[in-house]
């Protein structure tokens, strides 16, 4: 991690590293048996996940903005956002991002960009108007924390598998649907490669995803931890997230399918009210572990004052 006074994270840390290490076994697993059943479609779909995570990795920040229609702002045009930006800067000893502003009425925030001199933190006109300038220096400060623990460019990099996995199975199972699976004369071997081809990559993608998800939700609890540590307002942090989840179940569900998308990036993800978090294999911790931890952090500043 780039030199920082967020507070440091060793089980973020070695989580990154186990994710790794599991996903990388996963990754040679998965080459090996399906470059022996089918390595022409496996080079092919290997160049086009390259590509894709290639781009994803150096073009986050822009395609971000452009798909939630943020733009940057100029201190002149929010003197107030970029004041708190300039204060969590000083905090934590960090360069400070570029700021932008999306016209959404879903109160949310997000920080993107592979390192610090290319990250820009974006927040919602819907989460300027509903939080107060406190809850709004916790909501910032844990999407910076994002940005000093270089979790965009490590989710980045650990998803690789899963496009390739899942950029596999599409292919195969459209190429099944057209006649594929059932293939028949000199070619009657090829629905059942196909078939294998289509479980292998199935499976590949789900255990991608399940330990990419598992990393994400602990990002978001070490994001928040980071936060309250560092703005010594634990309750300012668990206030915002009460507020934020709390007005997201009366947005419209139309606009809050235009925003799911993105609920990976968000402060709090973009669920309607009575959907049911860990059925969706969530990106974010239920809200009820992240206010136990803050309250628990709370308690300890209390001690220790």
């Amino acid at each position: 991690m780039a030199r920082t006074r967020y507070a440091a994270d060793r089980g973020l840390t070695s989580r990154m590293l186990v994710t790794m290490f599991l996903l990388g076994l996963v990754y040679v697993v998965f080459v090996t048996a399906f470059f022996v059943v089918s390595p022409q479609l496996g080079a092919i779909a290997m160049i086009f996940a390259l590509g894709f995570l290639i781009a994803q990795y150096y073009f986050s920040d822009k395609l971000a903005l452009f798909a939630m229609h943020g733009h940057e702002v100029t201190p002149q045009q929010f003197p107030e956002l970029h004041g708190v930006v300039d204060r969590i800067c000083a905090l934590a000893d960090t360069p400070k991002p570029r700021v932008a502003v999306a016209d959404v009425d879903v109160p949310n925030a997000f920080a993107t960009g592979r390192n610090q001199k290319k990250a820009v933190v974006c927040v919602t006109t819907g989460l300027l108007r509903r939080l107060d300038p406190v809850e709004l220096e916790g909501v910032l400060a844990h999407e910076m924390s994002h940005i000093a623990h270089r979790d965009v460019a490590v989710m980045t990099i650990a998803s690789f598998l899963g496009i390739v996995a899942g950029l596999i199975t599409r292919f195969g199972l459209e190429w099944g649907l057209w006649g594929g699976f059932s293939r028949r004369s000199n070619d009657q071997n090829t629905g059942l490669i196909l078939l294998a081809v289509v479980a292998i990559s199935a499976l590949a993608y789900a255990i991608s995803f399940l330990l990419t998800r598992a990393l994400s939700r602990y990002r978001e609890l070490s994001a928040d931890r980071a936060a309250a540590l560092l703005t010594g307002r634990p309750s300012a942090l668990a206030s915002a997230l009460t507020k934020v989840t709390g007005e997201i179940a009366r947005i419209p569900t139309q606009d809050l399918r235009a925003a799911q998308p993105f609920n990976a990036f968000f402060f709090t993800p973009a669920l309607g009210r009575g959907a049911s978090v860990a059925s969706l294999f969530a990106t974010h911790p239920p809200l009820e572990k992240r206010l136990q931890q803050l309250s628990t952090i709370s308690a300890q500043l209390s001690r220790g004052a």
